[in-house]
C-alpha cells in the first residue's frame, strides 16, 4: 500500500523486471551475468592491488587508472544484489528508500566515471603536449585535490535530483522495466507532473557527462595536433599509442550511456528486450572491458 505524507503518495515497493518473457527463475540465465561480474569484480580489484602493492606504478597515469577501478567496481557492487536476486530466486520487491539508494550509487559513480575520464584525457594532454612539466603539474597533492574534486561533483550533482524525485507522487504501475533503479525509469511512473524533473535531469546529465564529453574531444584535437607536429612516423605512432587504452574506455562508457538516454526518450516503440540488453551493457560493459583493455594495452600493467 502506498504511504501518505503531505499528498505525496510514496509506493511500498517498486518490481524490479529481469529479462522479458524469463520471468521465472532459471540459472541458465545467471550464468553469463554471472561470468561478466566475476571478470569486472576480480579484473578491476586486481588492478587496484597490482597499482598499490607496485611502487613502479605510482604515477599520475596509474593513480588516475586506480579511480576508474574503483568507479567501476562500485558500479557492479551497486546492481550486484538486485541483479542476480532476480534471476536466482526471483526476488523483484525493492522498497522506495532502498531503491532511492541504488540510485544514488549508480548515477554517483557513473558521473564521478565521466570525471576520472576526463582526468585521464588531461593527463594524457599534459604528458603529449608538455612533457617536461609533467611531474611539476601532476603532483601527487594535485591529484588528490583532482579526486576529491571528483567525488564533491557527483554527488552534488544528485541531490537536488533526488530531493525532486521524492516530492512526486506514485500512483500508477510500480513495475520497473530493469533490473535496477534507474532515475528515468522510476520517473516515468509519477502520476504527477515530473517536467521540472525531467528538465533538471536533463540540465545535469549536460553537466556532467555531455560537458566531459566536449572537453575530451578537445582534448583529444590538441593530442592530435602535437603529435601530427612530430616529423618522425614512428615517433608519431609510438606517442599515440599511449592514448589507444584510454580512448577504448571513452568508447566502451559513452556508447552505452548514449544509447541508453536515447532508448529511453526516443525509443517508445522499441521492443522490451532492447532496454534490457542496454541497460545491462551501460552497467557491465565498461567494468568488464575496462581492465581487459589495460591489462592489453599497457606494458607495465600486463
Amino acid at each position: 500500500m502506498p504511504s501518505f505524507n503531505q499528498s505525496i503518495f510514496h509506493p511500498a515497493v517498486f518490481f524490479l523486471t529481469g529479462i522479458p518473457g524469463l520471468e521465472t527463475p532459471q540459472i541458465w540465465t545467471s550464468i553469463p551475468f554471472c561470468c561478466l561480474y566475476v571478470i569486472a569484480i576480480s579484473g578491476n580489484g586486481m588492478i587496484l592491488f597490482v597499482i598499490i602493492t607496485e611502487s613502479s606504478l605510482h604515477e599520475p597515469m596509474y593513480y588516475f587508472l586506480s579511480m576508474l577501478s574503483f568507479m567501476d567496481l562500485g558500479l557492479c557492487l551497486s546492481t550486484l544484489t538486485t541483479m542476480l536476486g532476480i534471476f536466482w530466486f526471483n526476488a523483484r520487491e525493492i522498497s522506495f528508500d532502498a531503491c532511492i539508494g541504488q540510485m544514488i550509487f549508480i548515477h554517483g559513480f557513473t558521473f564521478m566515471e565521466s570525471s576520472v575520464l576526463l582526468a585521464m584525457a588531461f593527463d594524457r594532454f599534459i604528458a603529449i603536449c608538455n612533457p617536461l612539466r609533467y611531474a611539476t603539474i601532476l603532483t601527487n597533492s594535485r591529484i588528490i585535490k583532482v579526486g576529491f574534486a571528483i567525488v564533491l561533483r557527483g554527488t552534488t550533482a544528485l541531490v537536488p535530483l533526488l530531493l525532486l524525485l521524492k516530492c512526486l507522487s506514485f500512483c500508477r504501475s510500480h513495475v520497473l522495466h530493469h533490473s535496477y533503479c534507474f532515475h528515468p525509469d522510476v520517473m516515468k511512473l509519477s502520476c504527477t507532473d515530473t517536467w521540472i524533473n525531467s528538465a533538471f535531469g536533463l540540465a545535469i546529465v549536460i553537466s556532467t557527462a555531455g560537458l566531459d564529453s566536449v572537453f575530451l574531444v578537445l582534448s583529444y584535437i590538441l593530442i592530435i595536433k602535437t603529435v601530427l607536429s612530430i616529423a618522425s612516423p614512428e615517433e608519431r605512432k609510438k606517442t599515440f599509442s599511449t592514448c589507444i587504452s584510454h580512448i577504448g574506455a571513452v568508447a566502451v562508457f559513452y556508447i552505452p550511456l548514449i544509447s541508453l538516454s536515447f532508448v529511453h526518450r526516443f525509443g517508445k516503440q522499441a521492443p522490451p528486450y532492447a532496454h534490457t540488453l542496454i541497460a545491462n551493457a551501460y552497467l557491465l560493459i565498461p567494468p568488464v572491458m575496462n581492465p581487459i583493455i589495460y591489462s592489453v594495452k599497457t606494458k607495465q600493467i600486463r
